[in-house]
């Protein structure tokens, strides 16, 4: 099994024709992805990569039974681009567009409470499930289908992680980029509810990075809910307090945003720690191995 995407997913992809969204759905569909819809404004009746465009989501849905969205839509239009997706009842909207405004985001979030929309992002790598869906910009060749669940707020680190897992000999279940801004459409408690879920995901690895509460409250759900192994590497430990570090939410604002004060709640709550992002691959074959 495997969460969010699967082998029966069918994507549509919002802005396919712009340059970032034609390359990176083209990549898509040579992973095997099942790519059945685009949605670029105005351009609607026409194909791109061999699939056929629409004006508008809703459309798009009832014409191919798209049911996952992936978007290419630039920053001022991002919300607009998800909150139609929301409205016309899209179970999974994955945004990787990166610099939308907070207070666009804000919007997204009020409107997202009481849907039945997913959103994953926005500024994320995305979600693979290997060897069966590819909805993102990771490079497929790293996966390897297995049962190690991945969450990250990082895509660097995701994709260092991934290959080290991978020459390992250490498959993934699904790989999810939450994504590096301050209001994440899901949060790592969120996604360690469906890996907590997912019988064939046996162990999770969580990437988190300095900023928010995130990781404390994923401390709190590994403490209380999670029976599954949990492998932990927290980015930014040398961070200085007031500065931004890469991601918009990576910014120590308080002494809960430090990195030290993440490991201490994730490690008392019984996740392993590893030492350094070059030995999170080791340090998941050594829990493995107690399995």
């Amino acid at each position: 099994m495997s969460i969010l995407v699967d082998e029966n997913t069918k994507l549509l992809v919002q802005g396919i024709t712009g340059s970032e969204g034609s390359f990176h759905a083209q990549r898509c569909i040579e992973y095997g992805t099942r790519v059945v819809a685009g949605v670029t404004p105005g351009k609607g009746g026409s194909k791109h990569l061999g699939v056929p465009v629409f004006n508008i989501v809703e459309k798009a849905m009832a014409e191919t039974g798209a049911n996952a969205s992936l978007m290419f839509v630039p920053p001022a239009f991002a919300a607009d681009g998800i909150l139609e997706a929301i409205g016309a009842g899209m179970p999974l909207v994955v945004c990787i567009t990166e610099g939308i405004p907070v207070l666009d985001t804000v919007k997204v979030h009020r409107y997202l409470k009481g849907k039945s929309t997913r959103l994953i992002g926005p500024n994320c790598p995305g979600v693979m499930s290997p060897g069966k869906c590819k909805a993102g910009i990771m490079v497929g060749e790293i996966h390897l289908p297995g049962n190690v669940g991945v969450i990250s707020r990082s895509g660097t680190l995701t994709y260092d992680v991934v290959s080290q897992l991978t020459s390992l000999g250490i498959g993934q279940s699904t790989c999810v980029g939450i994504g590096g801004d301050a209001l994440p459409g899901s949060t790592f408690v969120d996604i360690l509810k469906l890996f907590q879920a997912d019988q064939d995901t046996k162990a999770v690895v969580l990437i988190g990075e300095i900023g928010g509460t995130m990781e404390q409250e994923a401390a709190e759900f590994i403490s209380h809910k999670m029976t599954k192994p949990v492998v932990v590497f927290i980015a930014g430990s040398t961070a200085p307090p007031g500065k931004r570090m890469g991601h918009a939410g990576a910014i120590i604002t308080g002494s809960a945003g430090k990195a030290s004060e993440k490991i201490k709640a994730l490690s008392q709550a019984g996740a392993t720690i590893a030492p350094n992002p070059a030995e999170v691959g080791l340090t998941t074959k050594k829990v493995l191995e107690t399995l």
